[in-house]
């Protein structure tokens, strides 16, 4: 069961104040380096939309100078990504105008969004651990420079990444509660987390395992899922009937799943050898290029070649591969504050390997630290659900926040042994000297 009796009235004033000492101090730091640093965040030319961040911001401009939403399509309309992040940036240049003023506005709301992420991230680590796990899990999150890199680039991660945690905390709520507002709330956040990154729309599912455990009753459980799913419609149907009504078909999300599937199906990044195009002659020189099924039809193409002439190592890169592929490097692409990228990625390995332990020992005592339960099954759920897609830091990045928390976990563990440790000898140096 959710210990309901871990709420913020119960944390420890000294906690508490930390924790705002932290968030402040993260929010300042963020603001600086976003303003001292300006236009270096550029991944693409602003001039010549070339990745992912300009295109943001042309689409952004289409969208409020012609109202049509497109990505790669110059002014065309296209289904290729979800709206949230363009429409997000859109609100800021409608205020802001269509220049600078506008980007360096939604960098500062990018920092608001990390710092208000320490207080979310204590209160996770809190109700699911202790007190003391909350205070190791924001102090690693204040040193964690991906987190300020983020901030500072034109893309979903950091605004999903707070979506991602409200909606955990929502999630951990409505299992205590048993009431349908919290539900309605739950579908809320996974309908607009779905507007940012579609693959979130399943999370949910996962209520299943936890409503079994808690011995949820039938007609409760209907009742909760007719709740999320009723609100999830009514917030995705304007983009289903903007489909429709453009397109003449249905569109669940975006018609661009067969790239990622395509290029998820290149061993360690690396396009298919000599052996691939003359077993499948068809797809030299056009290999990404085409419609969305055909590039499907492609990658499933790639995975038959390589089950018949590599199967272990297909085997590897769907499983250890992929989920590496995730987490071994930070989120981390420009150097800042001097700390160039090196020096990060092997704080990340550190990080990792001290988030798996944590896992570990969770896994080891989970009747010990119930809670942890949805924290598991949401990491899980984030991890597998882009094994069968192209995986990197950057889609890794808002599922960190979890293993920073088992990190912490682990350390706090650490902790406690030494400290048990210690007090059992000296009790048994003192009972040895009142025996004497």
């Amino acid at each position: 069961m959710v210990n309901e009796s871990r709420s913020w009235s119960t944390v420890p004033r000294y906690a508490m104040r930390f924790m705002w000492i932290v968030t402040i101090v993260v929010g300042l730091l963020s603001t600086l380096i976003v303003l001292g640093y300006g236009d270096y965040f550029y991944l693409g030319n602003p001039d010549r939309p070339d990745n992912d961040d300009v295109k943001y911001l042309h689409t952004a401009r289409v969208l409020i100078n012609d109202g049509v939403l497109s990505y790669n399509t110059s002014d065309q309309p296209s289904t290729y990504i979800m709206p949230g992040m363009p429409f997000v940036i859109a609100a800021f240049m409608l205020v802001f105008g269509q220049g600078d003023e506008a980007v360096i506005a939604i960098r500062l709301f990018q920092c608001l969004l990390q710092a208000l992420c320490i207080p979310l991230i204590f209160w996770l680590a809190y109700r699911v651990f202790t007190v003391r796990t909350a205070l190791i899990a924001i102090g690693i999150s204040a040193i964690y420079l991906p987190d300020y890199f983020s901030s500072g680039v034109i893309l979903s991660e950091s605004i999903f990444r707070t979506l991602f945690l409200l909606l955990i905390i929502i999630m951990i709520v409505a299992l205590e509660k048993r009431r349908t507002s919290w539900y309605l709330l739950v579908g809320l956040l996974v309908a607009i987390a779905a507007y940012f990154k579609p693959h979130s729309t399943l999370l949910p599912v996962i209520f299943l395992l936890f409503w079994w455990k808690q011995r949820y009753t039938w007609k409760e459980m209907m009742k909760y899922t007719a709740a999320i799913g009723l609100v999830f419609v009514i917030l995705l149907s304007p983009w289903w009937i903007r489909n429709v009504v453009t397109f003449d078909k249905f569109v669940v999300f975006t018609e661009s799943s067969g790239n990622p599937f395509l290029l998820g199906t290149f061993i360690n990044f690396q396009e298919p050898d000599a052996g691939f195009y003359a077993e499948y002659p068809e797809h030299k020189d056009v290999l990404m290029l085409g419609s969305d099924n055909q590039l499907k039809e492609r990658g499933y193409d790639m995975l038959a070649y390589h089950l018949k002439h590599n199967p272990l190592l297909l085997l590897y890169w769907f499983t250890i591969g992929k989920v590496g592929s995730l987490y071994v490097l930070a989120y981390y692409w420009k150097p800042l504050l001097g700390i160039d990228m090196i020096a990060v990625h092997i704080y990340q390995v550190i990080l990792l390997l001290m988030g798996i332990s944590g896992v570990i020992l969770t896994l080891r005592k989970l009747r010990q630290w119930p809670n942890a339960g949805i924290l598991l099954a949401s990491l899980g759920y984030f991890t597998f659900i882009y094994i069968p897609f192209v995986a990197f830091s950057r889609y890794g990045y808002p599922n960190m926040f979890l293993l920073i928390i088992f990190a912490a976990f682990f350390l706090d563990r650490i902790c406690t042994a030494r400290y048990e440790k210690k007090m059992k000898q000296q009790s048994r140096h003192y009972s040895v000297s009142g025996g004497s």
